[in-house]
């Protein structure tokens, strides 16, 4: 059975830091960055938890592709391309399907 899965941008309230990442299960993902499940990670320590952009991939391994390109940008790029998918800079996680 072939996976799928997310690459997904998360940020803080103000729009200040960028987390860049990879998970087959995005609705869950973003709640544990809510929460803090994993309280010593870099999400947590910086409130990193505003979902900005996401792009769902058919097998996992392009996520993790998409992901590794992502995170070779510039802050400049990855702003545009955020932008362009969600000019207002609104949290998604509300929007996301279980």
């Amino acid at each position: 059975m072939v996976r799928g899965g997310f690459t997904y941008i998360t940020t803080t309230k103000k729009n200040t830091v960028l987390y860049t990442g990879v998970t087959s299960a995005l609705k869950n993902r973003i709640y544990q960055h809510k929460t803090k499940f994993f309280p010593n990670s870099f999400t947590a320590r910086y409130n990193v938890d505003k979902l900005v952009y996401y792009e769902y991939f058919p097998h996992l391994s392009e996520a993790y592709e998409r992901e590794k390109q992502i995170k070779s940008w510039k802050r400049d790029k990855k702003i545009a391309l955020i932008n362009h998918f969600n000019p207002g800079w609104k949290d998604l996680y509300d929007e996301i399907e279980d």
